[in-house]
């Protein structure tokens, strides 16, 4: 079914994302679609977006996807492995999209996967993850 997150949208509830540029902005169950516009935070000396930084974009779309196909106050509880490959680079002002999605659900993990892409539909960089789900106890 899947839960109301528009609260989340914008930074997804963490100052950092609003701090590189980055927002979420529409979602579905186990789905997110958001939007990046890398700011001087986000890169390098030379413009260029930082690896880890990516990563921080990733993580933030994976977790939202998930959390948006859980009910109630279930949600996840922690990043317990992530994989990001950089295909290509960007740049400082570069106009870019996040999507994020549910791979599979179980009891307590979740498998999700997310990328970013360039105004050509370039995939710029891409990243699986592993999440811990914590679930509210049945009363």
């Amino acid at each position: 079914m899947g839960k109301d997150m528009d609260r989340w949208l914008g930074d997804g509830g963490m100052l950092v994302i609003e701090a590189i540029g980055g927002s979420i902005d529409e979602y579905g169950d186990g789905w997110c679609t958001g939007a990046w516009t890398p700011t001087k935070m986000a890169c390098n000396p030379h413009d260029g977006v930082q690896a880890g930084v990516y990563a921080v974009m990733l993580d933030a779309a994976m977790n939202f996807a998930i959390n948006a196909s859980l009910d109630g106050k279930d949600r996840t509880k922690a990043t317990l492995e992530m994989k990001t490959d950089c295909m290509k680079g960007a740049a400082l002002g570069d106009k870019l999209t996040v999507h994020g999605k549910l791979d599979r659900m179980t009891k307590v993990i979740a498998f999700s996967s997310a990328e970013i892409r360039n105004e050509s539909g370039d995939v710029i960089c891409r990243s699986t993850g592993t999440f811990m789900v914590q679930r509210a106890e049945a009363k």
